[in-house]
């Protein structure tokens, strides 16, 4: 099929509601993460006849389209020890292309109830701690960033190559948290640890041809348009917009696990 074929094999409907939800997950990717909880499920909604390594890889492409573009633009303005986003990039890398390998033996929806804690307790402490991410509040040793990076990196690196949605979010969060990052500077290091994760991931899903080569190519245009825009405004407004997208993104998970877990 060429791509121009997508428009005579695909509703007009189909096709509009991709665009639009992929150029909306690409803006809210390049604020704070999370583009995975909006593009997925249009994936998902939009064919539901098709596997789901299938529906994985091609999210993924276009995932990978936009964060890479999203990164260059932080890479602009955000000065990067390249010591710590090396090391991190290198573990999530492994990390994300183990758990690629991993989607086809383990039942995603066990994990779900876990996630659903967390996000709860992600939500609460973000809201209650008014300050978080804006300004850098520890000051670790490059070391110790390293280690505590790296576990980031292990954990969430293998979250995204299982599963994926609101990896950004999970990256930002680590930095900030963990890290002691303020909201820019970790959104920065995220774009580009997650653009190793795809990577990763996706080495696994084209290996098996699971994608769909000209829906991929539609909405990482549209990703990638996002994205632009989303960075632009990231770097413009500051930490206090990232965080109050942040607590917007991550109520959207907990309602999008919770619909999952309970009903």
């Amino acid at each position: 099929m060429s791509f121009l074929e997508i428009f005579t094999d695909y509703s007009v409907w189909t096709i509009i509601v991709l665009i639009i939800l992929a150029f909306v997950a690409g803006f809210i990717d390049a604020v704070v993460g999370g583009g995975g909880l909006i593009q997925l499920p249009a994936l998902l909604i939009n064919f539901p006849g098709q596997q789901l390594p299938t529906l994985f890889g091609t999210n993924k492409i276009a995932a990978l389209s936009g964060t890479s573009v999203a990164a260059y633009q932080y890479s602009k303005r955000i000065k990067f020890d390249y010591r710590l986003l090396i090391v991190v990039s290198f573990f999530s890398f492994f990390a994300s292309f183990i758990g690629a390998k991993t989607v086809s033996y383990i039942n995603v929806n066990t994990l779900k109830p876990i996630i659903l804690v967390i996000l709860i307790l992600i939500a609460i402490y973000t809201f209650l701690k008014k300050d978080l991410g804006s300004v850098q509040t520890k000051k670790l040793t490059i070391n110790k960033q390293i280690l505590f990076g790296s576990l980031i990196g292990i954990i969430i690196g293998f979250y995204d190559g299982f599963f994926g949605p609101g990896t950004g979010s999970f990256f930002v969060l680590g930095f900030v948290v963990i890290l002691g990052f303020e909201f820019v500077s970790a959104s920065a290091y995220s774009k580009i640890i997650n653009c190793m994760t795809n990577i990763s991931a996706l080495v696994v899903f084209i290996k098996q041809g699971n994608y769909l080569l000209e829906i991929a190519i539609l909405m990482s245009v549209c990703n990638i348009i996002g994205n632009i825009i989303g960075s632009k405004v990231a770097l413009k407004k500051g930490n206090g917009f990232i965080r109050i997208i942040f607590l917007i993104i991550v109520s959207i998970m907990i309602l999008r696990y919770g619909y999952d877990v309970f009903f």
